[in-house]
């Protein structure tokens, strides 16, 4: 069984984001970038899979400029057979991503795609439902827990709701987005960073995939969120309870 992962190259999360001069959007120019941690987390995952005997082949795909290619490359440091670079300039929405990765489905049948729940970027949290959606595959999201039955073709995921936890039973070939609790991606080590290095990434175009890209949003305007107003030291309950009810409208 093969397992498709997509990762996406996004600013790092360390980094301290700054909205363009022109705001139309935010300064990504000389800023570093990385891979969406909770992509980490499915690679992680697809690899310990693989690692247990239960996959054969795990593929990594990106999409995005060519600055993707570093992306992909730290993907395979981590451990992934190969990737699949989808060469695209212009900025990808989630439905046109989920386009793309039921196209690369279809050409490459694995039995098991596994995404982030979202990307750190723009927190859509769309792109695993609507690839689900097109494919017509069962879904588990938000994925703390994942256990695979070879034998009887099914995955057994545990997933965080606001109540707890609800437990699925999905038939393979599914779709699986990852949440944080599921797992600690590892760090690649130097010999797998050189092995890397020969691992084959193949280039694509949407046009080659028969997938049309076309804008489903407008950015009007991005602005920073206003700045917060320094506290107060109150000296009692009922000021507290004042300023709740009449400054902050709180209560």
């Amino acid at each position: 069984m093969k397992i498709m992962v997509a990762v996406k190259r996004v600013i790092d999360y360390a980094v301290k984001i700054r909205v363009k001069p022109d705001k139309s959007g935010v300064e990504t120019s000389n800023v570093k970038m990385s891979m969406n941690p909770f992509c980490e987390i499915a690679l992680e995952e697809a690899l310990r899979i693989k690692e247990s005997g239960l996959a054969s082949e795990v593929i990594a795909v990106s999409m995005g400029p060519a600055q993707c290619v570093d992306t992909l490359r730290t993907g395979l440091a981590m451990g992934a057979d190969r990737a699949i670079h989808v060469d695209s300039p212009s900025q990808l929405y989630p439905l046109s991503v989920a386009k793309i990765l039921k196209a690369l489905v279809e050409a490459e049948k694995p039995g098991l795609l596994i995404l982030g729940k979202q990307a750190i970027d723009d927190d859509c949290n769309q792109t695993g439902q609507m690839v689900a959606g097109l494919l017509k595959w069962p879904q588990g999201t938000f994925a703390s827990k994942v256990v695979l039955d070879k034998e009887k073709q099914i995955a057994t995921v545990d997933r965080e709701v606001d109540g707890g936890l609800e437990t699925l039973c999905l038939d393979l070939p599914a779709v699986i987005t990852t949440d944080l609790r599921l797992n600690q991606p590892r760090y690649a080590s130097l010999p797998n960073i050189m092995k890397a290095k020969s691992k084959p990434i193949k280039k694509v175009t949407p046009a080659d995939l028969n997938v049309e890209i076309k804008s489903d949003l407008e950015t009007l305007q991005v602005t920073e969120p206003p700045k917060r107003k320094a506290g107060v030291i109150v000296s009692s309950v009922d000021e507290l309870i004042d300023k709740l009810k009449n400054e902050a409208h709180a209560i």
